[in-house]
Parts: C-alpha cells; sequence; structure tokens
C-alpha cells in the first residue's frame, strides 16, 4: 500500500518542477483549478492535456510510479463518468435498453467532467511530489503573510497544513502495517460479505487512531521541547529565491488562459 501511495508523498529528482520556487508552484495550481473550468470543447481539453502532460515531464517523475499510485482514483473518475453518462438526458438519444437510455450530451459531459478530474489529480499530485513539507510550509506562510495586518495566525496555519501532507504517507503506512497484523490474526478484509468486512474494519479503526493521537501528541511535545512557540519572531534557515524559471512558467500559464477564453466554443 505504502509503495502505491503518491499523494503527500516527496519523490527526490534534479528537474526543473523541483528546483522552482514553491511560491511558483503553489500559484500555479492555483490558478490551474480555476482556468481548467475554462475549458468547454476538445480543443481546449486537448491543451489542457498537452500542458499537464508537459509539466509531468518537466518533473521527471516516473510515469509508471505516477500512475501506479493514481489506480485507487481512477475507479473514482469512471464512477464521475457513469453517473455522468446515465443521468444526463440531453441531446441526441445514442442507445437504449429498456429504462436505461445514453444520449450524446451524456457522453460528451461525461467525457469532459472525467477529464477535468484527471487533470485536477495529476496537477495536485505533483506539487506534494516535487516539494518538500518544508518548502510547502514556507511559501504559503509567505503567500498568506499580507493576512497578518488582520491578526490571521499565517505560521500556524501553513505549519498545520505541512503536517497534514507530511503524515498522510505515515498514516498509510501505519494502517498497511495493521491490516498486516490483524490479516495475519485471521481477518478477512477482501472476502466474505459486505456487512462482515464493514466490521472487519472497525479492529482497523481503533488502533489506527489510537497511534495517530500518540504520534500527535509525540510531536507536539518534541516541537514544545526544542522551543516551539509559534511564528513570531522566528527566522529560516533556507530563503526562497524567485528565479527566471518560476517567471516563465506564469508566462506560460497566462498564455494557456488567453487561449483558453479565446477557443471557447
Amino acid at each position: 500500500m505504502m509503495e502505491k501511495m503518491i499523494f503527500g508523498r516527496y519523490v527526490p529528482a534534479d528537474s526543473v518542477m523541483h528546483r522552482m520556487d514553491p511560491r511558483a508552484k503553489l500559484i500555479i495550481i492555483f490558478l490551474f483549478v480555476c482556468i481548467i473550468f475554462l475549458a468547454n470543447n476538445w480543443l481546449t481539453y486537448a491543451l489542457i492535456g498537452i500542458y499537464t502532460f508537459i509539466m509531468l515531464g518537466m518533473s521527471r517523475v516516473p510515469f509508471k510510479f505516477l500512475f501506479g499510485g493514481l489506480k485507487p482514483i481512477l475507479w473514482l473518475v469512471l464512477f464521475t463518468f457513469l453517473l455522468q453518462l446515465f443521468f444526463t438526458k440531453e441531446g441526441a438519444l445514442v442507445w437504449s435498453w429498456g429504462p436505461v437510455k445514453i444520449y450524446e450530451e451524456g457522453i460528451r459531459m461525461g467525457l469532459f467532467i472525467s477529464l477535468r478530474f484527471f487533470f485536477l489529480i495529476l496537477m495536485t499530485s505533483l506539487l506534494t511530489l516535487t516539494t518538500t513539507p518544508i518548502e510547502i510550509t514556507d511559501g504559503l506562510e509567505t503567500l498568506l503573510n499580507p493576512l497578518k495586518k488582520v491578526k490571521f495566525p499565517v505560521h500556524e496555519m501553513a505549519l498545520m497544513m505541512s503536517i497534514s501532507l507530511r503524515f498522510i504517507p505515515t498514516l498509510m503506512q501505519e494502517t498497511d502495517k495493521i491490516m498486516k497484523a490483524q490479516i495475519a490474526r485471521g481477518v478477512e478484509f477482501a472476502s466474505g460479505p459486505v456487512k462482515e468486512r464493514i466490521k472487519a474494519v472497525i479492529p482497523l479503526l481503533i488502533p489506527l487512531f489510537v497511534s495517530s493521537f500518540k504520534r500527535a501528541e509525540e510531536l507536539a511535545v518534541a516541537m514544545e521541547a526544542r522551543g516551539y512557540r509559534g511564528g513570531e519572531g522566528r527566522t529560516k534557515y533556507r530563503q526562497l529565491s524567485w528565479r527566471m524559471v518560476d517567471t516563465l512558467q506564469l508566462v506560460v500559464l497566462a498564455l494557456l488562459t488567453v487561449l483558453l477564453i479565446l477557443l471557447r466554443a
């Protein structure tokens, strides 16, 4: 399970994406989430797809590793497609079998929404795969710095989000360990009636919650022992540096936005 988990996991490599400023990557991801809703025809979705795969290629994260980790998400993408396929009743009737009717607009909407969901997952995964939790914390804190004027706890919020991302792989590893221990004791997670499978999950959740609270307490004690008292007056060992490549990436995204607006149906 741990080998297949990619969300919240950092993959070290020497690539353009890894060397980019975390602020630039956060801005790009935020803008990408906004502009992807501008796509509404095959040409605009093709542009989004080309841009997404170019960014993935620049990250040097192996495609086999990436798509292997996305297999559980692909079932959700497929479910989204089927939902639109069977419940959109617009356009010409394409196929009919009893009460089940598939319309042309249902196929189109299913493909478009599934692609949108898929590209969003790829791009957001790219952020955590190429950026360490420390860099994400520093980038978020810098971007949200103006909110300090209204007494918003910027440092604490950025730290909380960073810790959450950091502990996703750790919790998955802990889940895998508990599952193997339960299977060794005769618990069946993959066979039997649905009711029995749900009952089998309960012995998994209780030790997982106990372990999570224990890890949270250990982290809090470790931070206090090191003198952590919040973000006020703290300095940073690593200084963020905005470079030309970051500006170029934002320019490319701006050009993509203009093209999407011009090519909208």
